[in-house]
């Protein structure tokens, strides 16, 4: 089982920038994937950006230029650098693990980038 826990949402003006972390706790050795997803307000859950423990990332089109996702060096926790937000980015952020195929989420963190 992998715990997951996500800190570093909150209001932001539209063109600041925030920095989200996730810590993993538990079975860390079974890690592969590790990313974002977020959830818009009558929106379905959608992928932000994902990175693989090689260090393979993956992007939105819609961040693309704009957001960064990284690893910790101990491969347990990932970081999303947001910058230049905008409106459309305002929504619940989770921190997603995939391990031996399972995903385990995180609670979740509000980001609300204000116009």
């Amino acid at each position: 089982q992998v715990q997951l826990v996500e800190s570093g949402g909150g209001l932001v003006q539209a063109g600041g920038s925030l920095r989200l972390s996730c810590v993993a706790s538990g079975s860390i050795f079974g890690i592969n994937t590790m990313g974002w997803y977020r959830q818009a307000p009558g929106k379905q859950r959608e992928l932000v950006a994902s990175v693989t423990k090689g260090g393979n990332t993956e992007y939105s089109d819609s961040v693309k230029g704009r957001f960064t996702i990284s690893r910790g060096n101990a491969m347990n926790q990932v970081f999303l650098q947001m910058n230049s937000l905008k409106s459309e980015d305002t929504g619940v952020y989770y921190c997603n693990a995939v391990y031996f195929g399972m995903n385990f989420w995180g609670q979740g963190t509000q980001v609300t980038v204000s116009s």
